[in-house]
């Protein structure tokens, strides 16, 4: 069994950790994968467009293609009559030139006609077949979509970085990809541990607790773009701990440990990945303050973090989330930051940076507020689940009063 590694005496700093955990994780490979099959992740490379959005001048509206000046006296009460040459339905191709004083009738994503400077809707005519009444005058350009006018050729689209969501994947569609080259999502080994978790839906006895830290963190991995497994009621046991991690090495980029990485009894964490390429110590956070990171064996990147759930999941949000999101390639790694004013007072503690759950609302026409939610116990889980935002107080100050301005962390 290897020797527990003592904890520092000097407490690290925020900026460092989310360095080190950020320089522990290697960007993911790129791949090239269908379209369909890319929801959620960040593209690697920038997206050129090969054609012009819209392909060609195209109609807006169902009706009729006119020149404007052979409609340019039409009134309900004084209509202009024009025979109808041509039906253009949305896909054809052989469309002819529209002769002065004609129209074509046109369907909505049709190609309009050379001639044509403008498209009638169908409301403000008759609907003719063979001759169309026009009962209104269109100015030049009325319900055309022109060649180019929202994508130019060889423009790029879509810039490397940004996340996938079904608006950036249709534009992606729309300029013919099939595929795109993105970072493969981080695989992530969320591993429980703890004699005393029992799984939800089942009775507790004396002494347990239902298992949350598992689900929580490897929801926050997916929530962040990654995939998550989740390895449960791993026992307080150095030789169970590694017998379980065991057949995860090589199939997992990062191992996500929550607890058992204090300073007292029991921390089989700590023990077991001690003198294995992990590293422990304190950083100068709260909630949150044991927390480690290394390789196993030189292997498989590993983080720690400490078991209540709040300082769980802070951890990951501080320390973990961001260095995910620059792995999988986002451009957007961070949280959106706002500056708010605190709507009533509050105390940190000296010598280190606060994560205080709040309550985020701009709906006030002047004024943006954010209000602690519970206290700052590590264990108020229910109060993390009404935030709405982390409120940041700096490692130097130890009082703000209300209407103090202050910094959060949007979350969701």
């Amino acid at each position: 069994m290897h020797g527990v590694q003592q904890t520092q005496r000097t407490l690290v700093g925020v900026a460092e950790h989310r360095a080190r955990v950020a320089a522990l994780i290697p960007p993911t490979p790129v791949e090239r994968r269908p379209v369909g099959d890319c929801l959620g992740l960040a593209l690697a490379t920038d997206l050129e467009s090969p054609i012009a959005l819209p392909p060609f001048d195209n109609s807006a509206m169902d009706g009729y293609a006119v020149r404007s000046v052979d409609v340019a006296t039409a009134a309900p009460e004084a209509p202009v009559s024009l025979p109808v040459a041509e039906d253009i339905p949305a896909g054809r191709g052989d469309v002819p030139p529209l002769l002065p004083g004609t129209a074509h009738r046109i369907m909505t994503g049709a190609p309009v006609p050379s001639g044509a400077d403008a498209v009638v809707p169908v409301e403000s005519t008759d609907g003719g077949v063979s001759e169309v009444l026009v009962r209104a005058a269109a100015r030049p350009g009325a319900h055309i979509r022109w060649a180019g006018e929202d994508v130019r050729t060889g423009e790029v689209v879509l810039p490397a970085g940004i996340g996938l969501g079904p608006a950036q994947l249709g534009l992606a569609a729309a300029v013919g990809a099939d595929r795109l080259a993105v970072r493969r999502p981080l695989r992530v080994l969320v591993l429980s541990t703890g004699s005393e978790l029992v799984e939800p839906g089942q009775p507790l006895r004396g002494g347990q607790i239902y298992e949350s830290n598992g689900v929580m963190l490897a929801s926050a991995v997916r929530a962040a773009g990654g995939t998550a497994e989740l390895l449960r009621f791993v026992p307080d046991d150095v030789d169970a701990f590694h017998r379980a991690l065991a057949p995860w090495l090589d199939r997992v980029d990062l191992v996500l440990t929550s607890g058992g990485v204090s300073a007292g009894a029991y921390e089989v964490v700590k023990e077991a990945l001690s003198g294995r390429g992990v590293s422990f110590h304190k950083v100068a956070v709260q909630p949150g303050g044991p927390q480690g990171l290394g390789r196993y064996d030189g292997g498989v990147p590993v983080v720690t973090l400490p078991g209540n759930p709040v300082s769980s999941l802070v951890s990951f949000e501080v320390f973990v989330r961001p260095a995910l999101r620059a792995a999988m390639g986002f451009a957007e790694t961070e949280r959106p930051r706002r500056r708010a004013t605190l709507v009533e007072s509050l105390r940190s503690v000296s010598g280190k940076r606060q994560y205080r759950r709040g309550r985020f609302d701009e709906a006030a026409e002047d004024t943006v507020t954010v209000a602690p939610v519970g206290g700052p116990g590590s264990h108020l889980l229910s109060a993390l689940a009404r935030a709405n935002c982390l409120l940041e107080v700096p490692e130097n100050t130890t009082d703000l009063p209300a209407g103090s301005e202050v910094t959060v962390w949007l979350l969701g």
